[in-house]
Formats: structure tokens, C-alpha cells, sequence
């Protein structure tokens, strides 16, 4: 129903590879690992090459990485409780900014959709949210500790100043700014052990979750007055699981992106491969109880465990993986969509 053809194997790291994040114009690749670095990839005929290595900017494992939307700035988030801010300047990188205050391993990092915030998420429990001006000086906007045990991912709303963050403690929350500052306004619980990662689809409406559980989850956003008759509280929506995809998964699931060019989803998994999957578009009610079918397990994808999957931005069905193994690959996904 679908293959996933392996375009190039990149030796990234001498240690494990955690990230890969495409820039917005999805023309470079970047990556990082545990030897502390981040690697800036771009292609060259039919393969990819490293065009830049970024070092210097953390003393410990580089855990997570995001691009700014207008891509002239990465920033990457460490074990060592920093954030660094680098700046794309004459298509040399330099480290502009290092952001400090949490209090332990800094583990997910995400910009919103204008760029003008930054959030941070760590082991510490809490959730940091950073706000940017117009000269790129970064001030701490707010400390959310809505969780109670360590926050794994960090995501910005596609179209909303709606941050969404996944944890050790099995919930997803959800954070709007009321006014006063920014407050958890809904808490999702469904996943039986850590929730490692989420990803909205490209309307905003629809979330995907993946945990140690071994399952995917998929929630649907029912605003007030909605014509389900779901109930809702003040002017927020309320979010409901509305489907699972449990049988799929042999080991805990790490890392989950939702497509915004095709709507496929991937997943990155501790069995060393890699999934993807596609909605049933004959499905009689799509909005509260969706069906999806899996389309291609690549096996094995890495030799070792998978941490992160990255559809591109611009291209249909590219995709970039990255693994235990230190290598980062790139795969074209070809059939159904």
C-alpha cells in the first residue's frame, strides 16, 4: 500500500541522534545528538551533505531543535539546562542568545507561529514560555508547572498562540494566555504511561499523541456550540480522544509527526522502525470516530531505536529520520496519500 525507499544514510553523530528539524523553505535539515553538536545539512545532487557544524553552544547531550518561522533562527535545547538561539547571519550560524533557568535537562523547544514566542519544556516539570522583540532579546514571559513529573515535547498551535506539552505523567495540557499570563485551561488524559510526543494536523482541529504505551491516540477540538452537543467551559474547546491505534507498535512509540502536505502520519519507534499511516476516507462520521490504516513499516529502519521522524515542509513524502545509532537518513514515501 505504500514503500519507503532509503535516498541517503548521513553518519550525523558519534553518539545518539535525538533531533532532525526541517527549515520552513525545508532546504536544510538539522540534526543533534549526544556528542553535543548540531549538524546543518543541505543537498547536493542526489545526496545531502553537512554544510555546517554548530559546537561550542552546549556542554552536555543536544536533546531538541526548532527553526524559527522565517528560518533565520535555530534554536537548540541540551541536557546542560539551556536553550541557544543561533542566528543565521550571511548563511553563517552564531550563537546570538543563551536563554538559562531551568533546573535540569532542557529535553523539547518550540517557536510559535509569528516567531515571537519560544517555549521550553525540561525535567524540572515546568514549562517556560520566552518572548521575543523586534532586536532578539529574549525575556521569560512565564513558569508553568501544571505537570508532575517531566515534560518531554513542547508544541506550538499552527495557527493559534495555543502551546500544547506531553509528559512523564501521562497527560497532554493545553495553555492560553488569559489576559494575566498564561494558564493550562484543558488536561488530556487517555495514555497509560509517558506521552513522548504530539503533533496538530495542518487545520489546528485534530492532535496526535504517542507514549510509552505502545499506542497512538487522536483527539478532535470541539469549540462552544459546537452541533455535536459536546460540552465546553467559557470560551475554550474541549479536546476528546476519538480514536486509538494500539497493535501497530511493539515498543514504546518516541516520536510522531502529522504531515501538513498529504496528512499521513509517522511514527518513530523503540522497535527500530519506522511507520506510516493514512486516515480512511470512506468513513461515515470522520470528525468523532475516525479510522486509520497503516500503509508501510519500514523494518528495520535504523539499527537501533528511533527517536525522531520529520516530514519535509515542500515536499511530499520526504522524510528524515534519526536514531540511537548516530545516522540520519532520508526516505521518500511513495503510494497512497
Amino acid at each position: 500500500m505504500g514503500t519507503l525507499t532509503e535516498l541517503c544514510v548521513l553518519e550525523a553523530h558519534h553518539n545518539r541522534a535525538w533531533h532532525v528539524a526541517w527549515n520552513p523553505q525545508g532546504s536544510l535539515l538539522a540534526s543533534c545528538g549526544g556528542d553535543k553538536l548540531v549538524k546543518i545539512w543541505g543537498e547536493e545532487g542526489d545526496t545531502w551533505v553537512c554544510k555546517t557544524v554548530l559546537e561550542g553552544g552546549h556542554q552536555r547531550t543536544v536533546r531538541c531543535l526548532d527553526w524559527s518561522p522565517c528560518g533565520s533562527y535555530l534554536a537548540s535545547v541540551s541536557f546542560d539546562g539551556t536553550t541557544a538561539i543561533w542566528d543565521r547571519k550571511g548563511g553563517e550560524f552564531e550563537c546570538s542568545a543563551t536563554l538559562e533557568g531551568h533546573e535540569n535537562e532542557v529535553k523539547g523547544v518550540s517557536w510559535s507561529r509569528g516567531g515571537s514566542l519560544l517555549a521550553t519544556c525540561s525535567r524540572d516539570k515546568s514549562v517556560w514560555i520566552w518572548e521575543v522583540d523586534e532586536d532578539q532579546e529574549y525575556e521569560c514571559a512565564s513558569v508553568l508547572s501544571s505537570h508532575t513529573q517531566d515534560v518531554k515535547c513542547v508544541l506550538w498551535h499552527p495557527h493559534e498562540d495555543v502551546l500544547v506539552s506531553t509528559s512523564y505523567d501521562n497527560t497532554i495540557k493545553m495553555y492560553t494566555d488569559d489576559g494575566d499570563d498564561w494558564s493550562c485551561f484543558t488536561t488530556l488524559a487517555s495514555h497509560d504511561s509517558t506521552v513522548w510526543a504530539a503533533d496538530l494536523d495542518c487545520t489546528g482541529t485534530r492532535l496526535v499523541s504517542c507514549s510509552d504505551d505502545k499506542t497512538l491516540k487522536i483527539w478532535q477540538q470541539y469549540m462552544p456550540g459546537n452541533e455535536y452537543g459536546v460540552k465546553t467551559e467559557g470560551n475554550n474547546p474541549t479536546w476528546k480522544c476519538v480514536c486509538t491505534l494500539s497493535g501497530f507498535h511493539d515498543r514504546p512509540i518516541y516520536h510522531v509527526k502529522w504531515c501538513h502536505l498529504t496528512g499521513l502520519i509517522v511514527t518513530a519507534c523503540g522497535d527500530d522502525c519506522i511507520r506510516v499511516f493514512e486516515e480512511d476516507k470512506s468513513c461515515s462520521d470522520a470528525v468523532n470516530q475516525p479510522s486509520f490504516h497503516l500503509l508501510v513499516t519500514q523494518s528495520p529502519a535504523h539499527s537501533e531505536d528511533v527517536n525522531c521522524v520529520s516530514w519535509s515542509p515542500v515536499r511530499p513524502g520526504l522524510l528524515a529520520s534519526c536514531s540511537d545509532d548516530g545516522l540520519v537518513k532520508l526516505w521518500q514515501f511513495t503510494g497512497e496519500s
